[in-house]
């Protein structure tokens, strides 16, 4: 009897495992910009047969986490946002992108920045210098004005609302020299947020002389992977081109 009621105890256990991952599958199928999906629908998004969502459907009613209508359609619940609110009030983007810096100047030996928009200028939000002596001295909270660098471009262009055709003709990383000094060279690519949303912008700066275009061509493939890494861990999705 004990092995009998063992053995009734682990299937209950795996049906759980497997009645959450079905939730979660369910939830997951919600896209950004949905309002109400059909039932339909959501079956063709998941795989899952129809009575299986319905079922979960009425648990996760229960717990905030969805909204059934009167025609039989399914919205995301305000459980999430609340568990949204905490995740973004606990999420600390420093501990993602530091270490993203650190990498790139630990493979490349130029310094890395993290830039976002602020005030119609850009804001150096991020740093971690090159081991150089001869480097450019910018430092954290350092604003620069948007002007013809690769930074400035990479902001402009993906930061501004309404700009899709620029997005999409935009070949990244971004390469400049000496475009607000004539003696340093940069290049920057854009990282994003949940979703496709743009965070900012991560770029490598050094010397003209040392920093030049061929050797920016040989840290481009860096630069361009750790910052889908960097996209990846902030929650965010590469825009499709």
């Amino acid at each position: 009897m004990g092995v009998l009621a063992a053995q009734t105890s682990s299937g209950s256990s795996l049906e759980g495992v497997a009645s959450a991952g079905r939730a979660l599958i369910l939830l997951s199928a919600f896209r950004k910009g949905d309002e109400a999906v059909s039932l339909a629908e959501l079956t063709a998004r998941t795989g899952l047969v129809k009575t299986t969502i319905m079922r979960l459907g009425i648990s996760l009613e229960e717990h905030g986490y969805l909204i059934r209508g009167a025609d039989g359609s399914y919205r995301l619940g305000a459980e999430l946002f609340r568990l949204g609110s905490i995740y973004q009030q606990a999420f600390r983007a420093e501990a993602f992108v530091m270490p993203a810096l650190e990498k790139l100047v630990a493979e490349t030996g130029e310094s890395a920045s993290f830039y976002v928009c602020s005030d119609e200028q850009r804001l150096c939000l991020y740093r971690v210098d090159s081991p150089h002596r001869l480097r450019l001295h910018v430092r954290q909270g350092d604003k620069l004005p948007m002007d013809s660098s690769a930074i400035a471009q990479v902001l402009r262009i993906f930061g501004t609302p309404g700009q899709s055709a620029p997005k999409a003709a935009t070949k990244v990383p971004i390469y400049t020299g000496g475009e607000r000094d004539p003696h340093v060279a940069g290049m920057a690519t854009p990282v994003f947020g949940p979703g496709e949303g743009f965070a900012g912008a991560l770029c490598l700066t050094g010397p003209v002389t040392r920093f030049t275009r061929e050797a920016a061509k040989r840290a481009s493939p860096i630069l361009v992977n750790v910052a889908a890494d960097l996209t990846r861990s902030l929650g965010g999705v590469l825009p499709s081109r």
